[in-house]
């Protein structure tokens, strides 16, 4: 996956442009992990921000777009190629951190080991 650029939406992924993904619940390879809170189409830099809820304690994780294995518009179901551990060890969400950091998204680029444009 180190080739493929993470940060956009996989052809194969049923994502279409102006599609609004807030509310969607969110499966991981081994189970479901929360619902979406946030999502960006931006060309390059598009991801979610899961609100994992109860969960592991109600951390929001983003995930970019390029984790995404199927989106199920009738049932509103995202589905990601990422299991419960690894998203539950990714740096957490703030959006209140990252805003006017002009590489807000360096930090979870390294984790998913992939650089940011």
């Amino acid at each position: 996956m180190a080739t493929e650029n993470i940060w956009g939406y996989r052809r194969d992924a049923g994502h279409e442009r102006g599609l609004d993904l807030i509310g969607y619940k969110v499966e991981a390879t081994d189970g479901s992990i929360g619902k979406i809170d946030k999502h960006s189409d931006d060309v390059g830099a598009s991801y979610l921000v899961v609100d994992t809820g109860g969960w592991i304690f109600g951390k929001h994780v983003l995930l970019p777009a390029g984790t995404i294995r199927r989106i199920d518009t009738a049932e509103e179901v995202v589905y990601v190629e990422r299991t419960k551990e690894q998203i539950k060890n990714a740096p957490e969400y703030d959006h209140a951190k990252y805003e006017g950091d002009p590489n807000p998204f360096e930090q979870f680029a390294r984790y998913y080991g992939q650089p940011h444009m």
